[in-house]
């Protein structure tokens, strides 16, 4: 696996994961968290918190909270879940440290979008993660020689593509028509 294939990796699976815990903490930061709510209410917990009393005793409510709520997500994972987690944390930790700086102010973005995009880029990628193999690869290296254009080469194409991406279906017929990119329909019987 290329560097840049692997660090987009780690990033997207670190985003995914996080997605769940930032889905969690939107939903808590929304209602005030009831009396005692951040407080251990099982052996484990209070075993966690104990493991970590300087800690445990610095965090605010709030994080206490997203911590238990954490805790009882990875309690509730499957073993294999767990261990894809921990190969993906793994994984990040062993990136070089400015690596790590732009995963995490990737995941820091992830954050602060709406709830609808978040779920429209999941989909996306589910959607990717589905095709074969062999048509992901072509697709990283198109995305791969796009990254290695100038920048005024690659804003250009990227204002053409937001410019398809208006048209109508008649319009990119017509410019398919134009750049001689159109295909031959076969003939109607």
């Amino acid at each position: 696996m290329t560097g840049r294939r692997h660090i987009a990796s780690a990033f997207i699976v670190a985003a995914l994961i996080l997605c769940g815990f930032a889905q969690a903490t939107t939903a808590h930061a929304q209602s005030s968290p009831p009396p005692g709510a951040s407080m251990p209410s099982s052996d484990a917990e209070r075993a966690l918190a104990a493991q970590h009393p300087r800690e445990w005793a610095n965090l605010t409510p709030d994080q206490r909270e997203r911590v238990l709520e954490n805790y009882r997500r990875w309690q509730s994972m499957r073993p294999e879940d767990r261990q894809r987690v921990q190969q993906n944390f793994q994984t990040f930790r062993n990136l070089p440290p400015e690596e790590r700086k732009r995963v995490l102010e990737g995941l820091r973005r992830w954050r602060q979008l709406p709830q609808a995009r978040r779920d429209e880029l999941q989909h996306d990628y589910a959607r990717w993660r589905g095709l074969p193999p062999d048509q992901r690869d072509r697709m990283m290296k198109q995305y791969q020689q796009f990254e290695q254009l100038p920048p005024a080469q690659r804003q250009r194409m990227m204002a053409n593509w937001h410019r398809w991406q208006q048209m109508t279906p008649d319009q990119r017929r017509e410019a398919r028509r134009r750049l001689g990119l159109s295909r031959p329909h076969p003939p109607q019987p």
